[in-house]
């Protein structure tokens, strides 16, 4: 069964909360929603730096300090300049909404028809998923002026945020019934052989004693 992305009972209700959060911001304040979402990843990337290298230099013995200093470099680095320049990125953000929510509509796709067998759901189960593929599609070309754009990704979001939830939960249904019928059945505990089994009954007289 196709389970990426959903192998984790956390990840798509985590994804669908944070595209909800997001989504509203953008529709109800498009001017600023774009330049706000910077900020908030770059806060996250900042603060994942730090906790690289907090984590690198606890573990240094084990030689992983090289490589979460690397890490913790690079999100610092962006974080910075996200932070320093958020106008400029934010240009680059409905492209990315664009291609997330066709990445992620995709694969919502693919989980839903490999859930097909184990839990029954007919086509509106894929009406969702199905329009977010196409949205995001759609804003790639960015046809229109960048306030439009921004409330069509803030809506698509939202309703990517509510097929994810849908989503979630009957992966969660279908995953739980694939795990039931594809269990190995326990062998019966082997019963200790019974060491009278193979002796037989005879016949016999008895001898008077002379």
């Amino acid at each position: 069964m196709f389970t990426f992305g959903y192998k984790s009972k956390v990840n798509g209700p985590m994804r669908a909360l944070i595209a909800l959060v997001i989504g509203i911001m953008m529709v109800v304040s498009p001017a600023n929603a774009l330049t706000t979402v910077v900020k908030i990843i770059a806060a996250f990337m900042l603060a994942s730096g730090v906790v690289s290298l907090v984590v690198g230099l606890k573990d240094k013995e084990k030689g992983s300090l090289p490589l979460m200093s690397f890490n913790a470099l690079v999100d610092l680095i962006l974080g910075l300049l996200m932070f320093i320049f958020p106008g400029v990125i934010a240009k680059f953000m409905i492209y990315l909404i664009g291609f997330v929510l066709l990445a992620f509509g995709i694969v919502q796709i693919l989980a839903l028809i490999s859930a097909r067998s184990a839990v029954g759901m007919g086509f509106g189960a894929f009406i969702l998923p199905i329009i977010v593929t196409l949205i995001g599609g759609f804003i790639l070309f960015n046809p229109f002026a960048e306030s439009v754009m921004t409330m069509i990704a803030g809506a698509a979001l939202i309703v990517y945020g509510a097929s994810e939830l849908l989503s979630s939960w009957k992966m969660k249904k279908a995953i739980d019934e694939y795990e039931i019928h594809q269990a190995p059945k326990t062998e019966q505990p082997s019963q200790p052989e019974n060491p009278l089994a193979d002796v037989k009954d005879v016949e016999y007289e008895k001898v008077d004693e002379q």
